[in-house]
């Protein structure tokens, strides 16, 4: 059975510019044009993957993110118009796994589509990854500490799991956006540097040692503070 994709747009044209294209690739579609219909929708029949504008009358694209994400583990990809680092930081932070800055090509739409159900498919059973005094359990996407409890985002989530998957390694710039943000923000986006600050922020919270370390010139590692 295809999967079912949910689009909240406002604007007619695209919201029939890319149910056309879905339908067309298979995939089921629902279209809702502002926030309360969307999540309406998302409520009676729950869709697999998500794709919303920010910019909505009623509710924003934001907020209706962040009400999907407490109710369901479900793809979102952001369409905007908003194509500053800052403004997709936003986004990513509501709970949005992916952005797509307007205007786009329905290929590159369809591209990202692919690759978030690629990687939201099951492969895997939860596991608990350890590394020194943090623990990630990757059924329920929380981390601890010592047993503090540690709250992530979506982004925060992929990113403290790459290198838990990969401690002592240092991880190169261009290997952590491809593998948490799939794609490219371009040579001078500090968008790494900004949820690295996050995770440090988190798991720093109590005074502990450093376990995010910067290796200038290559990259970040996961390791514990040398004696």
């Amino acid at each position: 059975m295809s999967e079912r994709i949910l689009v909240i747009e406002d604007e007619e044209r695209i919201a029939e510019f890319i149910e056309r294209g879905l339908l067309f690739e298979g995939y089921r579609v629902d279209v809702a044009y502002d926030g309360h219909a969307g999540l309406a929708m998302a409520r009676d029949n729950p869709p697999d993957l998500v794709v919303i504008d920010w910019m909505l009358p009623g509710i924003d694209g934001i907020e209706v993110t962040k009400r999907l994400r407490a109710a369901m583990q479900v793809p979102i990809v952001m369409l905007t118009a908003k194509s500053d680092v800052a403004d997709r930081v936003v986004g990513l932070d509501a709970g949005a796994d992916d952005y797509i800055v307007k205007p786009f090509a329905f290929e590159e739409l369809i591209a990202r589509i692919r690759a978030l159900f690629r990687r939201s498919s099951p492969n895997s059973r939860p596991e608990i990854l350890t590394f020194a005094d943090l623990t990630l359990d990757t059924g329920t996407h929380r981390a601890q500490r010592n047993g503090r409890m540690i709250d992530l985002t979506a982004k925060e989530y992929e990113l403290l799991e790459l290198f838990m998957r990969h401690p002592r390694q240092v991880l190169t710039r261009d290997l952590i956006f491809d593998r948490v943000w799939g794609y490219d923000f371009g040579g001078e986006s500090n968008i790494i540097e900004v949820y690295v600050r996050y995770l440090r922020q988190k798991t720093e919270e109590q005074g502990e040692p450093r376990l995010l370390h910067t290796v200038r010139g290559f990259g970040y590692v996961l390791r514990e503070e040398e004696e």
